[in-house]
């Protein structure tokens, strides 16, 4: 059993309530905003309640969204870094901060109190302190393929995580999103393992 999927056993209960306790998934005016990259795109308002796979989805993501940025941001403070890996950066930045806002807001509408998910296993591919602290530390070149090594395997955990709510989710707009982590994840994957190997 994965990682994810045991988080999502283990507090099963918690986003049960939280989901009954909700009100339904909808969008005021059917937008989505920062969702405009990709080609993914947005669902109309969907009157489906949010389940306990798509709370579990979004809380997790989140942080883990989060902790993306955080690494593009150490990594473009850098002088000396790559710029094919400074792209990567920039594009990760411009995705996921916008996506943050989005579930950030599915999380609202649901009446969820995002503090729920602190102290969750937030699943595979998320980095340690000791990660994070060796990126922060490295310089240059090296700072680069760091990066690149580190944001695979985040990315790898992301993919599988979306995976899962695809198989459990049932809000289209979740959905959407779960899809859209796949595809675009998937592809920079590919295309950071072919950098690194040329670095």
């Amino acid at each position: 059993m994965n990682t994810p999927t045991r988080a999502l056993l283990a507090a099963l209960p918690l986003v049960a309530a939280l989901a009954l306790a909700g009100c339904a998934a909808t969008t005021d005016d059917g937008d989505m905003p920062g969702m405009d990259h990709g080609s993914g795109g947005h669902t109309e308002a969907s009157s489906t309640a949010a389940t306990p796979a798509d709370v579990m989805f979004v809380t997790m993501m989140i942080p883990h969204h989060e902790q993306a940025v955080e690494m593009a941001d150490l990594v473009l403070a850098k002088d000396g870094v790559d710029p094919r890996v400074v792209m990567i950066a920039e594009r990760i930045q411009a995705a996921q901060g916008p996506e943050i806002q989005v579930m950030q807001g599915w999380l609202e509408e649901w009446g969820v109190d995002p503090g729920t998910a602190e102290g969750m296993e937030h699943g595979d591919g998320m980095m340690s302190a000791d990660d994070m602290a060796a990126l922060e530390a490295a310089d240059g070149a090296a700072a680069g393929r760091l990066f690149l090594e580190q944001m695979v395997v985040h990315h790898e955990g992301a993919v599988e995580m979306a995976q899962d709510a695809l198989d459990d989710a049932a809000d289209p707009d979740v959905r959407t999103l779960a899809q859209q982590v796949i595809d675009d994840q998937s592809a920079e994957i590919a295309e950071m393992q072919e950098l690194a190997a040329q670095l």
